[in-house]
């Protein structure tokens, strides 16, 4: 089969289109036949090794890329939740061999089946950024019916999923994002926008039980002005978890009898196919994807690098009909 291999740490032109066996799924595990791979800025930093926290235990070389959809071709022997043939999509085995691929295996409990609603360009672009905002508010920030959020870099691919879940559980949504991104953020459902640029949110939110840090942003700075709009008992939640809380956020989130959580991504089955749902009836828009093809993954990372691109980037492995 292709495959994306990296054979050192660097720049984009480390990537190189290998031919190596297909892989062999284990007990309980799914070989998956790709029809597309979602690029994630996460794919970067393992590829140039800049994080020791991700590649510690790396082995080299290996295939990149960690979101994807495609179609069950194997399955292991204790693997009874799927049948060849099932449409999924989902995250492969995280940091390890990825999906810039024609096959990957991972475990079956790491992904669901497809969507039935959109096809599997714009699904391999969902389960990593979808299961990051979801990860984060539901199994660290406990968000629940009627409570107040505020999610800071909600024009972001994360941060749009994080408006929508909220949303669709009940919540009661203020977003950070840019002025141009109003209409959009409205559009998904935020029920209040702040203009980062030009306003200050922790004069203006109020108080709310859980703040999302969706955004790139790393500044504990920032991070003090969020636990003060947090109520008592409140939660601030960042995916940003190679950027732990300071002594001075730590004390501050004391005072409140406040919790801080650097929430790692968890890839669920369960998860995966709630948000299946969300998407099938209409409460989830998905961020559409534009493709490239497997051989053009440098130029994809080049693009991501020299930020001359927005939206999400995706690599398509099977044509659609």
């Amino acid at each position: 089969m292709k495959a994306i291999r990296i054979g050192e740490y660097g720049g984009p032109e480390v990537m190189e289109l290998r031919e190596m066996d297909r892989p062999v799924p284990r007990a309980d595990e799914i070989l998956v036949k790709v029809y597309a791979s979602g690029i994630n800025p996460v794919d970067l930093v393992v590829r140039s090794g800049s994080s020791a926290a991700l590649n510690y235990d790396l082995t080299l070389p290996m295939t990149i890329g960690w979101e994807t959809a495609g179609t069950v071709e194997e399955l292991g022997s204790d693997v009874t939740e799927f049948q060849k043939g099932d449409a999924v999509y989902g995250v492969p085995s995280f940091p390890g061999d990825g999906s810039y691929a024609e096959y990957v295996v991972a475990k079956a409990s790491r992904f669901g089946l497809k969507p039935k609603n959109i096809g599997f360009n714009d699904a391999s672009g969902i389960p990593l950024v979808a299961l990051t905002a979801w990860t984060a508010m539901f199994e660290f920030g406990k968000l629940k019916e009627g409570q107040r959020i505020l999610i800071q870099g909600a024009a972001g691919n994360v941060g749009a999923y994080a408006v929508q879940f909220a949303k669709s559980k009940g919540a009661y949504v203020i977003a950070t994002a840019a002025a141009e991104s109003f209409d959009y953020l409205k559009e998904i459902g935020a029920d209040e926008m702040i203009d980062y640029k030009s306003r200050k949110f922790e004069e203006l939110v109020g108080v709310v039980d859980i703040v999302l840090e969706v955004s790139s942003v790393r500044d504990n700075d920032e991070r003090l002005k969020s636990v003060k709009v947090l109520r008592e008992n409140g939660i601030l939640v960042s995916v940003n978890t190679d950027f732990a809380f300071n002594d001075a956020v730590l004390r501050a989130l004391d005072r409140k009898n406040a919790t801080g959580e650097l929430a790692a991504n968890q890839s669920r089955k369960e998860w995966l196919e709630e948000i299946a749902e969300l998407v099938e009836a209409g409460k989830v828009k998905v961020l559409r994807a534009k493709m490239f093809a497997l051989k053009d993954a440098v130029e994809t990372h080049t693009l991501l690098e020299n930020k001359s691109a927005s939206g999400k980037l995706a690599l398509q492995i099977i044509e659609e009909y």
